[in-house]
Protein backbone atom coordinates (compact mmCIF):
# COMPACT_ATOMS: atom_id res chain seq x y z
CA UNK A 1 0.00 0.00 0.00
CA UNK A 2 1.09 3.56 -1.03
CA UNK A 3 1.42 5.80 1.93
CA UNK A 4 1.73 9.76 1.97
CA UNK A 5 2.00 12.52 4.52
CA UNK A 6 0.69 15.37 4.75
CA UNK A 7 4.13 17.10 3.70
CA UNK A 8 4.46 15.25 0.68
CA UNK A 9 0.43 15.89 -0.50
CA UNK A 10 2.02 19.01 -0.50
CA UNK A 11 4.66 18.61 -2.56
CA UNK A 12 3.64 16.10 -5.12
CA UNK A 13 1.53 17.45 -7.81
CA UNK A 14 -1.43 15.49 -8.31
CA UNK A 15 -1.11 13.73 -5.07
CA UNK A 16 -4.40 15.04 -2.67
CA UNK A 17 -6.34 13.60 0.02
CA UNK A 18 -9.29 12.78 -1.72
CA UNK A 19 -11.23 11.46 1.03
CA UNK A 20 -11.01 12.35 5.13
CA UNK A 21 -10.77 10.12 7.70
CA UNK A 22 -13.99 10.63 8.23
CA UNK A 23 -15.04 9.06 4.69
CA UNK A 24 -16.15 12.82 3.53
CA UNK A 25 -14.75 14.04 0.59
CA UNK A 26 -12.31 16.65 0.66
CA UNK A 27 -13.52 19.86 -1.35
CA UNK A 28 -9.98 20.65 -3.76
CA UNK A 29 -9.68 23.43 -4.26
CA UNK A 30 -10.22 25.41 -1.17
CA UNK A 31 -13.34 27.34 -1.01
CA UNK A 32 -13.93 30.26 0.26
CA UNK A 33 -16.36 32.63 1.39
CA UNK A 34 -16.13 34.89 -1.27
CA UNK A 35 -19.75 35.30 -3.35
CA UNK A 36 -17.80 35.70 -6.52
CA UNK A 37 -16.31 32.76 -6.26
CA UNK A 38 -17.85 30.35 -8.87
CA UNK A 39 -17.34 27.46 -6.53
CA UNK A 40 -20.15 29.36 -4.48
CA UNK A 41 -22.46 30.18 -7.15
CA UNK A 42 -25.89 28.84 -6.94
CA UNK A 43 -26.33 25.44 -8.68
CA UNK A 44 -28.90 27.21 -11.16
CA UNK A 45 -26.43 29.56 -11.85
CA UNK A 46 -23.37 26.88 -12.28
CA UNK A 47 -25.58 25.00 -14.47
CA UNK A 48 -26.69 27.78 -17.13
CA UNK A 49 -22.92 28.61 -17.47
CA UNK A 50 -21.77 25.39 -17.95
CA UNK A 51 -24.64 24.84 -20.27
CA UNK A 52 -23.35 27.38 -22.36
CA UNK A 53 -19.90 26.48 -22.57
CA UNK A 54 -21.03 22.87 -23.32
CA UNK A 55 -23.18 24.58 -25.86
CA UNK A 56 -20.41 26.62 -27.68
CA UNK A 57 -18.27 23.11 -27.48
CA UNK A 58 -20.76 21.69 -29.45
CA UNK A 59 -21.39 24.14 -31.50
CA UNK A 60 -17.84 24.59 -32.79
CA UNK A 61 -17.34 20.98 -33.28
CA UNK A 62 -20.51 20.96 -35.34
CA UNK A 63 -19.71 23.59 -37.26
CA UNK A 64 -15.77 22.67 -37.59
CA UNK A 65 -16.95 19.24 -38.95
CA UNK A 66 -19.80 20.33 -41.32
CA UNK A 67 -18.01 21.12 -44.75
CA UNK A 68 -17.72 17.25 -46.08
CA UNK A 69 -21.44 17.57 -45.84
CA UNK A 70 -21.31 19.99 -49.23
CA UNK A 71 -18.02 17.97 -51.03
CA UNK A 72 -19.99 15.80 -53.47
CA UNK A 73 -21.86 19.09 -54.59
CA UNK A 74 -18.32 21.46 -55.26
CA UNK A 75 -16.99 18.38 -56.83
CA UNK A 76 -20.00 18.33 -58.99
CA UNK A 77 -20.53 22.04 -59.62
CA UNK A 78 -17.16 23.75 -58.65
CA UNK A 79 -14.78 20.80 -59.77
CA UNK A 80 -13.13 21.00 -56.31
CA UNK A 81 -11.72 17.56 -55.90
CA UNK A 82 -11.71 15.79 -52.51
CA UNK A 83 -7.86 16.26 -52.52
CA UNK A 84 -8.54 20.08 -52.25
CA UNK A 85 -10.84 19.78 -49.91
CA UNK A 86 -8.47 17.10 -47.30
CA UNK A 87 -6.29 20.09 -47.97
CA UNK A 88 -8.85 22.41 -46.31
CA UNK A 89 -9.33 19.90 -43.50
CA UNK A 90 -5.93 20.23 -42.80
CA UNK A 91 -5.88 23.89 -42.73
CA UNK A 92 -8.71 23.44 -40.18
CA UNK A 93 -7.16 21.52 -37.75
CA UNK A 94 -3.42 23.84 -38.04
CA UNK A 95 -6.18 26.80 -37.26
CA UNK A 96 -7.45 24.90 -34.03
CA UNK A 97 -4.19 23.91 -32.37
CA UNK A 98 -2.23 27.11 -32.87
CA UNK A 99 -4.51 29.81 -32.49
CA UNK A 100 -5.31 28.12 -29.48
CA UNK A 101 -1.67 28.78 -28.15
CA UNK A 102 -2.05 32.26 -30.11
CA UNK A 103 -5.35 33.32 -27.67
CA UNK A 104 -4.47 31.16 -24.28
CA UNK A 105 -2.20 34.67 -23.10
CA UNK A 106 -5.33 36.72 -23.42
CA UNK A 107 -7.51 34.58 -21.53
CA UNK A 108 -5.21 34.76 -18.64
CA UNK A 109 -4.54 38.40 -18.96
CA UNK A 110 -8.29 39.98 -20.11
CA UNK A 111 -10.55 37.18 -18.93
CA UNK A 112 -12.48 34.13 -20.45
CA UNK A 113 -15.44 36.08 -21.99
CA UNK A 114 -13.02 37.85 -24.28
CA UNK A 115 -11.68 34.22 -26.04
CA UNK A 116 -15.37 32.99 -26.47
CA UNK A 117 -16.90 36.15 -28.57
CA UNK A 118 -13.64 36.41 -30.76
CA UNK A 119 -14.28 32.94 -31.72
CA UNK A 120 -17.90 33.21 -32.47
CA UNK A 121 -16.32 36.38 -34.81
CA UNK A 122 -14.30 33.84 -36.53
CA UNK A 123 -17.08 31.31 -36.72
CA UNK A 124 -19.54 33.89 -38.59
CA UNK A 125 -16.50 35.13 -40.45
CA UNK A 126 -15.94 31.56 -41.55
CA UNK A 127 -19.68 30.51 -42.30
CA UNK A 128 -19.99 33.60 -44.73
CA UNK A 129 -17.13 32.77 -46.90
CA UNK A 130 -18.38 29.01 -46.73
CA UNK A 131 -21.45 29.75 -48.20
CA UNK A 132 -20.04 31.85 -50.76
CA UNK A 133 -17.29 29.57 -52.04
CA UNK A 134 -16.07 29.79 -55.60
CA UNK A 135 -12.46 28.76 -55.97
CA UNK A 136 -10.52 25.91 -54.57
CA UNK A 137 -8.97 28.77 -52.37
CA UNK A 138 -12.39 29.24 -50.81
CA UNK A 139 -12.58 26.27 -50.35
CA UNK A 140 -9.29 25.64 -48.25
CA UNK A 141 -8.89 29.46 -46.31
CA UNK A 142 -12.66 29.50 -45.03
CA UNK A 143 -11.46 27.07 -43.08
CA UNK A 144 -8.79 28.57 -41.45
CA UNK A 145 -11.29 31.23 -39.70
CA UNK A 146 -13.61 27.95 -39.01
CA UNK A 147 -10.98 26.22 -36.91
CA UNK A 148 -9.70 29.32 -35.16
CA UNK A 149 -13.09 29.71 -34.16
CA UNK A 150 -12.68 25.60 -32.21
CA UNK A 151 -10.33 27.34 -30.48
CA UNK A 152 -11.93 28.06 -26.95
CA UNK A 153 -13.27 24.70 -26.99
CA UNK A 154 -9.71 23.41 -26.90
CA UNK A 155 -8.42 25.19 -23.49
CA UNK A 156 -10.75 27.45 -22.50
CA UNK A 157 -13.86 25.86 -22.31
CA UNK A 158 -12.04 22.85 -19.81
CA UNK A 159 -10.62 25.95 -17.85
CA UNK A 160 -13.95 27.68 -17.17
CA UNK A 161 -15.68 23.86 -16.59
CA UNK A 162 -12.96 23.29 -13.90
CA UNK A 163 -13.29 26.56 -11.90
CA UNK A 164 -17.41 25.56 -11.45
CA UNK A 165 -16.55 22.16 -10.01
CA UNK A 166 -14.68 20.39 -7.55
CA UNK A 167 -11.75 18.14 -8.41
CA UNK A 168 -13.70 15.21 -7.40
CA UNK A 169 -16.34 15.83 -9.92
CA UNK A 170 -13.71 16.33 -12.75
CA UNK A 171 -14.10 13.13 -14.55
CA UNK A 172 -17.97 13.84 -14.33
CA UNK A 173 -17.10 17.04 -15.85
CA UNK A 174 -14.79 16.48 -18.41
CA UNK A 175 -17.20 13.45 -19.46
CA UNK A 176 -20.02 15.67 -20.86
CA UNK A 177 -17.13 18.20 -22.06
CA UNK A 178 -16.35 15.02 -24.34
CA UNK A 179 -19.34 14.51 -25.31
CA UNK A 180 -20.71 17.97 -26.34
CA UNK A 181 -17.48 17.26 -28.61
CA UNK A 182 -19.05 13.98 -29.85
CA UNK A 183 -21.87 15.24 -30.57
CA UNK A 184 -20.70 18.21 -32.45
CA UNK A 185 -18.65 15.93 -34.45
CA UNK A 186 -20.67 13.21 -35.18
CA UNK A 187 -24.17 15.33 -35.58
CA UNK A 188 -23.06 18.08 -37.40
CA UNK A 189 -22.29 16.59 -40.89
CA UNK A 190 -25.62 14.56 -40.16
CA UNK A 191 -27.48 18.05 -40.14
CA UNK A 192 -25.44 19.56 -43.25
CA UNK A 193 -25.80 16.78 -44.96
CA UNK A 194 -29.92 17.03 -44.47
CA UNK A 195 -29.01 20.53 -45.04
CA UNK A 196 -27.16 20.21 -48.22
CA UNK A 197 -29.96 18.31 -50.05
CA UNK A 198 -31.66 21.55 -50.31
CA UNK A 199 -28.44 23.67 -51.38
CA UNK A 200 -25.06 23.10 -49.96
CA UNK A 201 -24.61 26.37 -49.48
CA UNK A 202 -27.19 26.94 -46.77
CA UNK A 203 -24.43 24.46 -44.37
CA UNK A 204 -22.68 28.29 -44.30
CA UNK A 205 -25.81 30.42 -44.30
CA UNK A 206 -27.20 28.52 -41.44
CA UNK A 207 -23.82 28.56 -39.37
CA UNK A 208 -23.67 32.21 -39.84
CA UNK A 209 -27.31 32.83 -38.42
CA UNK A 210 -26.98 30.27 -35.57
CA UNK A 211 -23.57 32.21 -34.93
CA UNK A 212 -25.12 35.75 -34.84
CA UNK A 213 -27.69 34.43 -32.14
CA UNK A 214 -25.20 32.46 -30.23
CA UNK A 215 -22.92 35.80 -30.01
CA UNK A 216 -26.16 38.00 -28.26
CA UNK A 217 -26.81 34.75 -25.76
CA UNK A 218 -22.74 34.80 -24.84
CA UNK A 219 -22.42 38.51 -24.87
CA UNK A 220 -25.64 39.14 -22.44
CA UNK A 221 -25.90 35.51 -20.19
CA UNK A 222 -22.03 34.54 -20.35
CA UNK A 223 -20.51 35.20 -16.90
CA UNK A 224 -16.78 36.16 -16.40
CA UNK A 225 -15.15 32.85 -14.07
CA UNK A 226 -11.76 34.72 -13.16
CA UNK A 227 -11.41 34.65 -9.34
CA UNK A 228 -8.42 34.78 -7.90
CA UNK A 229 -8.53 33.16 -4.48
CA UNK A 230 -5.24 33.37 -3.39
CA UNK A 231 -6.21 36.98 -2.45
CA UNK A 232 -8.43 34.81 -0.23
CA UNK A 233 -6.72 31.66 0.96
CA UNK A 234 -3.14 31.47 1.12
CA UNK A 235 -2.90 28.33 -0.84
CA UNK A 236 -2.60 28.67 -4.36
CA UNK A 237 -6.02 27.73 -5.71
CA UNK A 238 -6.15 30.31 -8.99
CA UNK A 239 -6.79 27.13 -11.52
CA UNK A 240 -3.96 28.19 -13.81
CA UNK A 241 -0.04 28.36 -13.96
CA UNK A 242 0.87 31.60 -13.56
CA UNK A 243 -0.63 33.02 -10.51
CA UNK A 244 1.54 36.13 -10.27
CA UNK A 245 2.09 35.38 -6.47
CA UNK A 246 5.09 34.24 -4.20
CA UNK A 247 4.59 33.85 -0.37
CA UNK A 248 7.21 32.32 2.55
CA UNK A 249 4.89 31.45 5.29
CA UNK A 250 6.68 30.76 8.31
CA UNK A 251 4.20 28.20 9.78
CA UNK A 252 2.74 25.76 7.60
CA UNK A 253 -0.56 26.02 8.80
CA UNK A 254 -0.49 29.65 7.94
CA UNK A 255 -0.70 29.62 4.96
CA UNK A 256 -4.50 28.01 4.82
CA UNK A 257 -5.84 31.19 7.05
CA UNK A 258 -7.48 34.59 5.04
CA UNK A 259 -5.25 36.67 4.83
CA UNK A 260 -6.74 38.97 7.56
CA UNK A 261 -5.64 36.85 10.29
CA UNK A 262 -2.25 36.31 8.75
CA UNK A 263 -1.49 40.08 8.91
CA UNK A 264 -3.06 40.47 12.69
CA UNK A 265 0.35 41.29 14.10
CA UNK A 266 1.01 43.64 11.73
CA UNK A 267 0.93 47.57 11.94
CA UNK A 268 -2.62 48.04 12.98
CA UNK A 269 -2.70 50.73 9.61
CA UNK A 270 -1.60 48.21 7.28
CA UNK A 271 -4.27 45.69 8.66
CA UNK A 272 -6.84 47.96 8.09
CA UNK A 273 -5.87 49.29 4.77
CA UNK A 274 -5.59 45.36 3.49
CA UNK A 275 -9.14 44.73 5.38
CA UNK A 276 -10.34 47.93 3.33
CA UNK A 277 -8.73 46.49 -0.28
CA UNK A 278 -10.48 43.24 0.68
CA UNK A 279 -13.79 44.07 1.50
CA UNK A 280 -14.17 46.18 -1.38
CA UNK A 281 -12.59 43.01 -4.18
CA UNK A 282 -15.30 40.73 -2.32
CA UNK A 283 -18.03 42.54 -2.69
CA UNK A 284 -20.94 40.53 -4.51
CA UNK A 285 -19.84 42.10 -8.65
CA UNK A 286 -23.24 43.54 -10.13
CA UNK A 287 -24.74 42.17 -13.72
CA UNK A 288 -22.75 44.87 -15.56
CA UNK A 289 -19.16 43.88 -14.34
CA UNK A 290 -19.44 40.19 -14.29
CA UNK A 291 -19.98 40.35 -18.14
CA UNK A 292 -17.49 43.03 -18.70
CA UNK A 293 -15.64 42.09 -22.22
CA UNK A 294 -12.46 42.82 -20.37
CA UNK A 295 -11.87 41.55 -16.99
CA UNK A 296 -7.96 42.79 -16.58
CA UNK A 297 -5.61 40.32 -14.54
CA UNK A 298 -4.78 41.58 -11.28
CA UNK A 299 -1.10 42.07 -12.29
CA UNK A 300 -1.80 43.23 -15.56
CA UNK A 301 0.93 45.68 -16.86
CA UNK A 302 -0.14 48.73 -19.37
CA UNK A 303 -1.42 47.10 -22.43
CA UNK A 304 0.02 43.74 -21.44
CA UNK A 305 1.98 43.11 -24.72
CA UNK A 306 5.09 42.37 -23.14
CA UNK A 307 3.34 39.83 -20.38
CA UNK A 308 1.78 38.38 -23.81
CA UNK A 309 5.12 36.90 -25.07
CA UNK A 310 6.31 35.70 -21.95
CA UNK A 311 3.14 33.62 -21.39
CA UNK A 312 3.01 32.58 -25.02
CA UNK A 313 6.80 30.98 -24.46
CA UNK A 314 6.11 30.13 -20.99
CA UNK A 315 3.19 27.92 -22.53
CA UNK A 316 5.59 26.17 -25.09
CA UNK A 317 7.86 24.75 -22.53
CA UNK A 318 5.44 23.25 -20.77
CA UNK A 319 4.67 20.93 -23.87
CA UNK A 320 7.44 18.98 -22.83
CA UNK A 321 5.73 17.58 -19.64
CA UNK A 322 5.16 14.05 -19.62
CA UNK A 323 1.52 14.79 -18.92
CA UNK A 324 0.91 17.18 -21.55
CA UNK A 325 2.73 15.24 -24.31
CA UNK A 326 0.77 11.93 -23.14
CA UNK A 327 -3.21 13.52 -23.17
CA UNK A 328 -1.97 15.64 -26.22
CA UNK A 329 -0.91 11.95 -27.95
CA UNK A 330 -3.99 10.12 -26.40
CA UNK A 331 -6.36 12.77 -27.73
CA UNK A 332 -4.62 13.48 -30.80
CA UNK A 333 -4.98 9.87 -31.89
CA UNK A 334 -8.19 10.40 -31.43
CA UNK A 335 -8.03 13.07 -33.63
CA UNK A 336 -6.22 11.22 -36.27
CA UNK A 337 -8.51 7.94 -36.13
CA UNK A 338 -11.20 10.51 -36.98
CA UNK A 339 -9.56 12.12 -40.06
CA UNK A 340 -8.70 8.24 -40.88
CA UNK A 341 -12.45 7.51 -41.22
CA UNK A 342 -14.08 10.57 -42.39
CA UNK A 343 -11.57 10.30 -45.40
CA UNK A 344 -12.68 6.44 -45.85
CA UNK A 345 -16.22 7.63 -45.92
CA UNK A 346 -16.07 10.38 -48.27
CA UNK A 347 -13.46 8.46 -50.68
CA UNK A 348 -15.03 5.21 -50.72
CA UNK A 349 -19.23 5.31 -49.29
CA UNK A 350 -20.23 7.27 -52.72
CA UNK A 351 -19.08 4.67 -54.84
CA UNK A 352 -19.81 0.71 -55.41
CA UNK A 353 -21.14 -1.12 -53.82
CA UNK A 354 -23.11 1.40 -51.56
CA UNK A 355 -23.80 4.42 -53.67
CA UNK A 356 -24.20 6.42 -50.65
CA UNK A 357 -25.86 10.27 -51.09
CA UNK A 358 -24.51 13.06 -48.43
CA UNK A 359 -27.11 12.73 -46.28
CA UNK A 360 -26.32 8.89 -45.97
CA UNK A 361 -23.11 9.45 -45.41
CA UNK A 362 -23.77 11.72 -42.80
CA UNK A 363 -25.75 8.77 -40.79
CA UNK A 364 -22.55 6.76 -40.55
CA UNK A 365 -22.21 9.22 -37.62
CA UNK A 366 -24.79 7.50 -35.54
CA UNK A 367 -22.87 4.57 -34.51
CA UNK A 368 -19.62 6.15 -33.86
CA UNK A 369 -21.77 8.84 -31.71
CA UNK A 370 -23.56 5.88 -29.80
CA UNK A 371 -20.28 4.96 -28.93
CA UNK A 372 -18.57 7.95 -28.05
CA UNK A 373 -21.66 8.56 -25.62
CA UNK A 374 -21.25 4.60 -23.74
CA UNK A 375 -17.40 6.13 -23.62
CA UNK A 376 -18.20 9.40 -21.94
CA UNK A 377 -20.20 7.66 -19.49
CA UNK A 378 -17.45 5.22 -18.78
CA UNK A 379 -14.55 7.56 -18.86
CA UNK A 380 -16.04 10.36 -16.98
CA UNK A 381 -19.08 9.80 -14.65
CA UNK A 382 -17.41 5.91 -13.92
CA UNK A 383 -13.77 7.14 -13.66
CA UNK A 384 -14.78 9.25 -10.59
CA UNK A 385 -16.43 6.74 -9.19
CA UNK A 386 -13.25 4.66 -9.83
CA UNK A 387 -10.95 7.16 -8.26
CA UNK A 388 -12.84 7.74 -5.02
CA UNK A 389 -13.08 3.75 -4.43
CA UNK A 390 -9.57 3.34 -5.23
CA UNK A 391 -8.22 6.04 -2.54
CA UNK A 392 -10.54 4.20 0.13
CA UNK A 393 -9.15 0.87 -0.83
CA UNK A 394 -6.14 1.32 -1.30
CA UNK A 395 -4.01 4.69 -0.06
CA UNK A 396 -6.52 5.39 2.70
CA UNK A 397 -7.66 8.12 1.25
CA UNK A 398 -5.24 9.60 -0.62
CA UNK A 399 -5.47 9.61 -4.62
CA UNK A 400 -2.87 10.22 -7.47
CA UNK A 401 -3.32 11.36 -11.38
CA UNK A 402 -2.34 7.76 -12.68
CA UNK A 403 -5.24 6.33 -10.64
CA UNK A 404 -7.48 6.98 -13.75
CA UNK A 405 -4.99 5.25 -16.46
CA UNK A 406 -5.98 1.94 -15.27
CA UNK A 407 -9.14 2.46 -17.23
CA UNK A 408 -7.75 2.72 -20.49
CA UNK A 409 -6.65 -0.83 -20.45
CA UNK A 410 -10.10 -1.67 -22.60
CA UNK A 411 -10.00 1.43 -24.96
CA UNK A 412 -6.59 0.27 -26.10
CA UNK A 413 -7.97 -3.30 -27.83
CA UNK A 414 -11.61 -1.81 -28.61
CA UNK A 415 -10.56 1.20 -30.28
CA UNK A 416 -7.78 -0.48 -32.82
CA UNK A 417 -10.15 -3.08 -33.34
CA UNK A 418 -12.64 -1.24 -34.48
CA UNK A 419 -10.58 0.91 -37.01
CA UNK A 420 -9.45 -2.83 -38.84
CA UNK A 421 -13.00 -3.87 -38.62
CA UNK A 422 -14.03 -0.83 -40.04
CA UNK A 423 -11.31 -0.25 -42.57
CA UNK A 424 -11.15 -3.74 -43.53
CA UNK A 425 -15.27 -4.23 -44.42
CA UNK A 426 -14.96 -0.75 -45.92
CA UNK A 427 -11.75 -2.31 -48.78
CA UNK A 428 -13.86 -5.38 -49.24
CA UNK A 429 -17.21 -3.93 -49.50
CA UNK A 430 -18.89 -5.65 -46.84
CA UNK A 431 -22.39 -4.21 -46.36
CA UNK A 432 -23.17 -1.79 -43.74
CA UNK A 433 -23.65 -4.12 -40.28
CA UNK A 434 -19.98 -4.55 -39.81
CA UNK A 435 -18.82 -1.39 -40.84
CA UNK A 436 -21.11 0.35 -38.51
CA UNK A 437 -19.97 -1.57 -35.39
CA UNK A 438 -16.26 -0.62 -36.12
CA UNK A 439 -17.42 2.97 -35.81
CA UNK A 440 -19.59 2.05 -32.71
CA UNK A 441 -15.81 0.57 -31.29
CA UNK A 442 -14.08 3.72 -32.52
CA UNK A 443 -16.31 6.06 -31.06
CA UNK A 444 -15.77 4.61 -27.35
CA UNK A 445 -12.17 5.02 -27.83
CA UNK A 446 -13.09 8.62 -29.07
CA UNK A 447 -15.01 9.13 -26.00
CA UNK A 448 -12.81 7.54 -23.51
CA UNK A 449 -9.29 7.98 -24.17
CA UNK A 450 -9.75 12.15 -24.67
CA UNK A 451 -11.67 11.90 -21.16
CA UNK A 452 -8.89 9.98 -19.40
CA UNK A 453 -6.10 11.81 -20.74
CA UNK A 454 -7.19 14.94 -19.99
CA UNK A 455 -8.75 14.32 -16.56
CA UNK A 456 -5.43 12.84 -15.59
CA UNK A 457 -3.32 16.15 -17.15
CA UNK A 458 -5.77 18.24 -14.75
CA UNK A 459 -4.69 16.27 -11.97
CA UNK A 460 -1.64 15.60 -11.98
CA UNK A 461 -1.11 19.49 -12.55
CA UNK A 462 -3.88 21.90 -11.44
CA UNK A 463 -2.40 24.87 -11.61
CA UNK A 464 -1.81 24.75 -15.29
CA UNK A 465 -5.58 23.86 -16.78
CA UNK A 466 -5.30 26.40 -19.45
CA UNK A 467 -1.54 26.43 -20.02
CA UNK A 468 -1.79 22.23 -20.04
CA UNK A 469 -4.58 22.07 -22.25
CA UNK A 470 -2.99 24.22 -25.27
CA UNK A 471 -0.22 22.13 -25.17
CA UNK A 472 -2.58 19.06 -26.10
CA UNK A 473 -4.71 21.59 -28.47
CA UNK A 474 -1.43 21.98 -30.28
CA UNK A 475 0.30 18.13 -30.16
CA UNK A 476 -3.69 16.73 -30.99
CA UNK A 477 -4.28 19.19 -33.90
CA UNK A 478 -0.85 18.27 -35.80
CA UNK A 479 -1.25 15.15 -35.46
CA UNK A 480 -4.81 15.22 -36.71
CA UNK A 481 -3.45 17.70 -39.67
CA UNK A 482 -0.06 15.55 -40.51
CA UNK A 483 -2.83 12.45 -40.92
CA UNK A 484 -4.72 13.72 -42.70
CA UNK A 485 -2.03 14.81 -45.52
CA UNK A 486 -1.02 10.55 -45.16
CA UNK A 487 -4.32 9.33 -45.63
CA UNK A 488 -4.73 11.05 -48.71
CA UNK A 489 -1.27 10.44 -50.29
CA UNK A 490 -1.41 6.66 -48.91
CA UNK A 491 -5.21 6.53 -50.81
CA UNK A 492 -3.57 7.76 -54.04
CA UNK A 493 -0.91 5.30 -54.13
CA UNK A 494 -2.73 2.20 -52.91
Amino acid sequence: MSQHTDAEEELLPGTIRLVTEDEEIKLVPEPTGSPNDPLNWSPARKYWHAGLVLYITTFTAATSNDAGAGGEAMVKYLGISYGVQNTAAGVLFIAIGYWTLLGSPLTTLYGRRIMYLLCLIWCFIGSIWYANIKTKQDAIWNQLFVGASESCAEAVAQLSLSELFYQHQRGTVLGLYILATSIGTFLGPLVAGYISSTSWRWIGWTAAIVTGATFIVFYFGLEETVFDRTVLVGSNGSGHFYSGKSEKVADPDASRLPIELQSAPKVESKQNSLEAALEVRDRPKTYWEQIRLITPAHNLVGTGFKQYLVRLWETVKLFYFPAVMFAGLQWGAQDAWLSFYLTVEEDNWYEAPWYYTDAEVAIMNIPTLIGAFIGCVYGGWFSDIFVRWYAKRYRGGMSEAEDRLWLLLPSAFINPAGLMLFGITSAKGYSWPLPYVGLGFTGFGFGCAGDLGMAYLMDAYPEMVLEGMVGVAVINNSLACIFTFCVSTYQLFA
